[in-house]
């Protein structure tokens, strides 16, 4: 019955289904989580309802849907241009354009004052850049441009300092500036068990690649977030595990941009 099928089709259509099919399923996960995500579920109910009315002949809502198809999707890009950009940020992180700079003594400096602020439960927050620019959410920020150390880290979460408010952001293995504010997750998949800390921090690695570690205040707990995840670490060693798999990586990529690691 479906001989005609086999008998016409090419080996160049079966590749530009499958590219199709990829590139729609990448772009689904992209959006997964956003309010993007549930516009575009709607946008194909209406392209449901277009071809149907167009079928059983209902000439109202077919004349309706076809006139106003351009200003809906005008205003979807419009009320949510974040998402979207959020999406194509990801996109891009599969094309690293920068080297990334994570020295394992830096890393060392953070796992310390991570676990050292959580056993006097003092929150913090910590974003590490890694390929996409940070340089935007710092423009408010206070200046700081240091080397990361732990003392450095401690004198600014401690609750005296002016700068305990919002995060540190690390760029090019530098220290760059303090009392950050980051953009809040609008997931609504996020759970109400985190606060501000956490939500700044999924909500920064959703739109970038960044990673951050967050030390909860009311639990003394040390957390890392990357890609909108969070990850609970136990001790430093997971900390230290976890920091070194993903720079590593970053490594293969970007030679030379992070030392060795020597257990």
């Amino acid at each position: 019955m479906y001989l005609w099928l086999w008998e016409t089709i090419r080996w160049t259509d079966v590749v530009d289904i499958a590219i199709l099919a990829f590139i729609t399923y990448r772009v689904l996960l992209l959006l997964r989580g956003t309010r993007a995500f549930q516009a575009l579920v709607g946008l194909l109910l209406l392209l449901l309802l277009f071809f149907l009315s167009e079928l059983l002949g209902l000439t109202a809502i077919n004349w309706l849907l076809d006139t106003l198809t351009v200003y809906i999707v005008l205003a979807v890009i419009i009320l949510f241009q974040q998402d979207i950009r959020r999406a194509l940020a990801r996109a891009g992180q599969l094309f690293p354009t920068t080297r990334v700079s994570a020295e394992l003594p830096m890393l060392e400096e953070l796992v310390k004052a991570s676990f050292n602020l959580a056993s006097r439960r003092i929150g913090a927050l910590v974003a590490i850049e890694r390929n996409a620019d940070l340089s935007e959410y710092i423009e408010a920020a206070a200046s700081v441009d240091g080397v990361v150390s732990h003392g450095l880290l401690l004198s600014i979460f401690h609750h005296t300092s002016p700068m305990h408010d919002g995060a540190v952001v690390i760029q090019k293995g530098r220290l760059s500036a303090a009392q950050a504010f980051l953009p809040l997750t609008q997931s609504k998949e996020v759970s109400r068990f985190f606060g501000t800390r956490h939500r700044a921090a999924i909500g920064l690695t959703e739109e970038t690649d960044a990673i951050c570690i967050v030390i909860s205040e009311e639990r003394g707990t040390v957390s890392l977030v990357g890609a909108g995840q969070v990850s609970p670490c136990a001790d430093a060693d997971e900390l230290r595990e976890k920091l070194v798999d993903i720079f590593q990586k970053d490594a293969t990529r970007a030679p030379r941009t992070l030392m060795p690691w020597r257990s």
